[in-house]
This record gives C-alpha cells, sequence and structure tokens, in this order.
C-alpha cells in the first residue's frame, strides 16, 4: 500500500475524535499499563506468569522453544487439562453455583447452567466419548447449533486430549464431508436440527449427506459413530449401529471422571478456515500455549470481573472466535456469559436489545456487519430497551469504520461505553492488536496497539518497517502463544502460506495491509487480496467502504475491484441504504451522488465506476462480507459457491437488482 495516493486518503486515518476512559472505569480496571512494560522488559516472563494463572498438573520449566522455526513449542514441558480448567477447578473454588450459560433459543425456550452442571455433563460425556471407542488423539467433528450441549461437547472431547474439529452448522454434506475426510474423524456429533429465522434448519441429513455410500471415491470411511442431540425434533433417518442418541447415552452415563493431565502441545483442535476451495486448511491449535492467551486476552481486554458480569459473545462456535470468546477464554476465566441460538432478526428485529435487557449483559463482543446492519434499521429499534447494563462493547471480524464505531458507541453504549476494536485471526487463536479498556484513548476506526507480550509491525514488500504515516503489509515479528502450530497434515503449505515470504526476516505474514497513523496506531486496509489496482493506484476496500459509510444515507457498503478494459481494475460499490432515505430517492440519483461523494472524499482516482444499491450484502453466519461474490456479480461471471452464507439465496436477489 505504499504507492497508494496518501495524499488523497491520509484524512480519513486522521481520526481527530479521542475517547479517554473515565476514572471511575480506570480505577476498576483489569488491565494496568504496567502490563506493557512488564512484557517489554521480559516477554517470556511475562507470558510464563499468565500461564501459571492456569492451574498445572505438572508445572512447566520452559517457556519457549523457537529452535525449528516456525515451529513453536510453549510451556513444552508442562502438563494440565484443559476441560478441567474451564470447569472442575471453579467448582473445587467453590463457584459451582455460579451460572456458566445463559442459553436463550431461537423460539424463547431458556436454560441456565451452573459450572457444578455444565462439568457434571462434560464427565458424562466423557465417559460416553470412551464407550465409543474415542482415546487421546483421536478427532472428531461437532456439526452443531447454538446450544449447551455443543459447548459441552468440545470441553468433553478436550478432557480425553482427543481433537475437535468444530464444522459450522450452515455448511453443506459437502463442505462437512472434507473437513470429516481431511480430519479422519471417527466420531461425529450433531443435532437433528436447530432453530434458525424461525424454523427448523436440519443437521443430521447434513451428516448422513456427508457419510453417506462412497464406494469408488477413493477416500477410507472413518467414522465409526454419530452421536445425536434431539433439538429440532424433525424427523431424522436412523443407522442402526452407527447412530447414537445422545439422551439414551449422556444422562445414563456415570457422573464420575478424573481428568488425566496431557502435554501442553497436546493437539487441542483443527478448525478450517472459511472460504476454503480445493483440499481444505485445518488450522491445528494446541493446549498450553491457546489457553494462556485466549484466558488472558479475555480477561484484559474484556476487562472480565467472573463475579459480576454478564459475557455476551455474539459468535458461533463454528468459528474461531467462538472457540476463543464463547467456550476456553470465558470459562477458564469462571465467566457467565449468554448463549444464543437464533439469527438477530427472529422474531422480532430487537431480538438481541432484548437479551441484553433480559440477562442484564455487561459486556457484548460482536461484529461491525452486525452492528451496521442494525444502524441501517435504525436508532429507534435499541431505543426501545434498557440497555444501561452495557459498560463495554467489543468488535471483532473486520475492520470497523469509524461511522459505524460511533454509531455503536453512542446508541448501543449511551455515549459513554468503551468500545475495543479487536484484530486477530484463525490462526493467531486469540486477540492480538486492541485497545485495553481503562488504559487506551481510543480512536473510532483504528485496532490501535498490540497487546503486551505481542510483537507486530508495518513493513514493505522487503520486510523493511514502513514508519509512521505510512502503508504495508502486517506482520508478527516474534513468536506468540495461542500460535497455529500448522496446517493439519501438511507442514510445507503451512510453511509456505505463512512463512515464506518473510523467511529471511523470520516473520509472520498475516495476509492484511494494513497503515500506521502518525500516533503509531494500526489501521486496518483489509485483506491484501482486496486491495485493487486502478490505473496504477493501489486503493484499499476498506478506505472507499469507509468513506460510503460516512455518507448519513449509507447503512452499510461493499468494495470489489472488476476488470476493467481501460484502468485494469475498477472499483465496484455495494451499498445498502437507510429506510428513511430509501422513499425519497431514486436509486440511480443516489448511486450518483455516492459516486461523486467519494471522489469528494479521497479522491477522482477512488471513485466507483458501478454503484451498485442492495437490500442486504452476502455474510456468512460470523458476519463476513463474501466479497468474492460480488466481484463475479460486478464483472458478469455465473456466481460461485454459496454454501458458507448464512443467506444462500441473497446472491440471486442481489444478481436480479444490478441486472
Amino acid at each position: 500500500m505504499t504507492d497508494t495516493t496518501s495524499s488523497q486518503i491520509d484524512h480519513l486515518f486522521n481520526e481527530d475524535r479521542r475517547f479517554a476512559p473515565s476514572d471511575a472505569f480506570a480505577a476498576d480496571a483489569v488491565a494496568t499499563k504496567e502490563l506493557y512494560a512488564e512484557a517489554e522488559a521480559d516477554r517470556e516472563a511475562f507470558w510464563a506468569e499468565q500461564a501459571r494463572a492456569l492451574h498445572w498438573h505438572k508445572p512447566f520449566t520452559e517457556v519457549l522453544d523457537w529452535s525449528t522455526p516456525p515451529f513453536a513449542k510453549w510451556f513444552d514441558d508442562g502438563e494440565l487439562n484443559v476441560a478441567y480448567n474451564c470447569l472442575d477447578r471453579h467448582v473445587e473454588a467453590g463457584n459451582g453455583d455460579r451460572v456458566a450459560l445463559l442459553w436463550e433459543g431461537e423460539p424463547g425456550d431458556e436454560r441456565k447452567v451452573t459450572y457444578a452442571e455444565l462439568t457434571d455433563e462434560v464427565k458424562r460425556l466423557a465417559n460416553v466419548l470412551g464407550d465409543l471407542g474415542i482415546g487421546h488423539g483421536d478427532r472428531v467433528a461437532i456439526y452443531m447449533p447454538m446450544i449447551p450441549e455443543a459447548i459441552a461437547a468440545m470441553l468433553a472431547v478436550a478432557r480425553i486430549g482427543a481433537i475437535h474439529s468444530v464444522v459450522f452448522g450452515g455448511f453443506s454434506a459437502d463442505s462437512l464431508r472434507s473437513r470429516i475426510d481431511d480430519a479422519g474423524a471417527k466420531l461425529v456429533i450433531t443435532a437433528d436440527g436447530g432453530y434458525r429465522k424461525g424454523k427448523v434448519s436440519p443437521l443430521k441429513p447434513a451428516v448422513d449427506m456427508a457419510l453417506a455410500d462412497r464406494n469408488g471415491s477413493g477416500v477410507q470411511e472413518t467414522v465409526e459413530h454419530v452421536l445425536v442431540v434431539q433439538r429440532g425434533k424433525n424427523a431424522v433417518e436412523w443407522t442402526e449401529g452407527r447412530d447414537v442418541w445422545w439422551h439414551d447415552v449422556v444422562p445414563q452415563a456415570s457422573g464420575e471422571h478424573e481428568a488425566q493431565p496431557f502435554p501442553a502441545e497436546n493437539p487441542l483442535f483443527i478448525l478450517y478456515t472459511s472460504g476454503t476451495t480445493g483440499k481444505p486448511k485445518g488450522i491445528l491449535h494446541t493446549s498450553g500455549g491457546y489457553l494462556t492467551q485466549a484466558a488472558f486476552t479475555h480477561k484484559v481486554v474484556h476487562d472480565i470481573h467472573p463475579e459480576t458480569d454478564v459475557f455476551w459473545c455474539t459468535a458461533d462456535i463454528g468459528w474461531v472466535t467462538g472457540h476463543s470468546y464463547v467456550t476456553y477464554g470465558p470459562l477458564a476465566n469462571g465467566t457467565t456469559q449468554v448463549l444464543y441460538e437464533g439469527t438477530p432478526d427472529t422474531p422480532h428485529p430487537g431480538r438481541w436489545w432484548e437479551l441484553v435487557e433480559k440477562y442484564g449483559v455487561t459486556i457484548l463482543y460482536t461484529a461491525p456487519t452486525a452492528i451496521r446492519s442494525f444502524m441501517k434499521l435504525g436508532r429507534a429499534i435499541p431505543k426501545k430497551f434498557d440497555l444501561s447494563s452495557l459498560r463495554l462493547l467489543g468488535s471483532v471480524g473486520e475492520p470497523i469504520n469509524p461511522e459505524a464505531w460511533m454509531w455503536y458507541r453512542k446508541i448501543i453504549g449511551g455515549k459513554t461505553t468503551p468500545i475495543v476494536d479487536t484484530w486477530w485471526q484463525t490462526e493467531t487463536g486469540a486477540m492480538m492488536i486492541s485497545a485495553l479498556p481503562g488504559v487506551t484513548e481510543t480512536k473510532p476506526g483504528s485496532a490501535q496497539v498490540p497487546l503486551p507480550g505481542i510483537a507486530i509491525d508495518v513493513v514493505d514488500e522487503d520486510g523493511t518497517h514502513v514508519g509512521n504515516g505510512n502503508g504495508g503489509l502486517l506482520v508478527i515479528t516474534k513468536p506468540w502463544p495461542s500460535m497455529l502450530r500448522g496446517i493439519w497434515g501438511d507442514p510445507e503449505r503451512f510453511v509456505e502460506t505463512y512463512w515464506e515470504k518473510f523467511q529471511k526476516q523470520g516473520y509472520y505474514f498475516a495476509g492484511d495491509g494494513a497503515r500506521l497513523d502518525d500516533d503509531g496506531d494500526v489501521w486496518f486496509l483489509g485483506r491484501v487480496d482486496d486491495v485493487m489496482n486502478v490505473s496504477g493506484h493501489r486503493l484499499s476496500t476498506t478506505e472507499i467502504e469507509s468513506a460510503l459509510v460516512a455518507n448519513e444515507a449509507v447503512a452499510e457498503a461493499a468494495v470489489v475491484g472488476a476488470s476493467d478494459e481501460t484502468t485494469g481494475q475498477a472499483v465496484a460499490a455495494f451499498v445498502i441504504i437507510k429506510q428513511s432515505y430509501l422513499a425519497a430517492n431514486s436509486p440511480d440519483g443516489l448511486a450518483q451522488t455516492l459516486r461523486l461523494w467519494v471522489g469528494e472524499q479521497i479522491g477522482p482516482i477512488a471513485r466507483p465506476r458501478d454503484v451498485y444499491i442492495v437490500e442486504e450484502l452476502p455474510k456468512t453466519r460470523s458476519g463476513k462480507i463474501m466479497r468474492r461474490l460480488l466481484r463475479d456479480v460486478a464483472e458478469g461471471r455465473e456466481v460461485g459457491d454459496t454454501t458458507t452464507l448464512a443467506d444462500t439465496a441473497v446472491m440471486s436477489v442481489i444478481s436480479a437488482q444490478v441486472r
């Protein structure tokens, strides 16, 4: 991004609004500025201190083994049990009656699950897993809705030293099959179905399709059993000898199960990155380092006071955010959290805010796309609910533009609630860049600074630091505890994908473009693949999207680069207009106004060739916009695979709207 028309876009990153933490918040905050000094003085000693906050059956003596980069080992000679750290130790400390999960089903049914109850369920399930032949190192695929049993399944697999591969419940049978095959899973844990958008979405039938007869396919069938939770009560086919009902075996199993210790580098989970084409890319995470950083970052970035807070991360467990900040981080810290099965607009568009009021949520962690969707609907909906319990807001998933940041703070946070905008990836395992509430003076739209103990830089193509006021490629310059340990079954691909570009310097390349402002704070420009080359000028989709959303008529925007005979690439923008502006303006008039607006905000080079007014954008259930599908539309191609979308029909609607 160093050849971007910097003078034209500088003002987008020279954000002059600042929000210092209140004295009251700072006085009671978990994080202090001393954390940075401690980490700077001795990074390994700092991480060792965070690791010792966990329970180790066998204490470690070595912090980091980086003798064969990029293959790291953290706390390698120590032993622990991840599930014990998330459950048993809280019960043994006298907190068994504390609520772990405040679960709400989409139809309105609810359950409160205490730490003692969740521990009991996990112990029984661990015994069932043993009866089904699952042991240390075996892989278990989990394909479930957002119900308490899904959390129990992850923890029970971890408890016995097996490896889970959670597959998002919206993925197709083909996607599920490829992940089962790549991991060589022996067991699939699923449900008959789960509620979504007011009806039951079947899951067991997709498992049956994934495991259907494949004679002649050359793929060896590894799955021996399918364990099924009855949730949707939809009709399912049954394979005797293979399929097992959860309610037939788990309640009847013994509640006695001792958590055995496993090495810190014991594999914990495989998680396949979204948008995978061809051979699935299974990101591998191990136990001790991952849990250390997930628990630490959850505690300090979300300012967790487990005795009083009610935490809600809206992510699905099928994504890494659901692993680190629904299951492992919150439970390791003994947190009470909300778990919601359904969509934000069912049965009404204020459902999330209704749940915040009902459960007294104090900390909300969600995606910028969700925030912008709420902006589109207007402030009247959240204003109907009492959101005064909220004391901290978080953002995750992709860059958040300043206007959405401000709306989030003003409308949801009552003009006072701090916001932490976090950057991290499936590969990093836990947060890497974020403000610390109570410490950082926040800046709308900027992820800001590396967390204590994390080493980040922005460099040019040669790996040279670009300096403040310049853009480049984001790299991680030193190993971190929750880093991926490889790609399952493919170490060469691991090196090639993440380390080869800056092999000389030993840097991990994140694949994201970033810019350092004059203060040295980090602004994300989006994936490098999303950077457009327009007449020799490199422009970021994030920059243009931020300019579009800064227009008062725009609720949300997605920008892609489309092939153009004259300029190489041209800017194509897909824009959702706020409802209050639709009646009084024609689509053609709005499109022209927005083209001119971008030209005024950034410069003529960034003016979109096409502005399409649409009703929705293609998003995964984690909230990420699938820009490759929009690129297909902009270039007039047949739209590619839509199986990862939350609503697979949305591309048909968009295609019809832009013709």
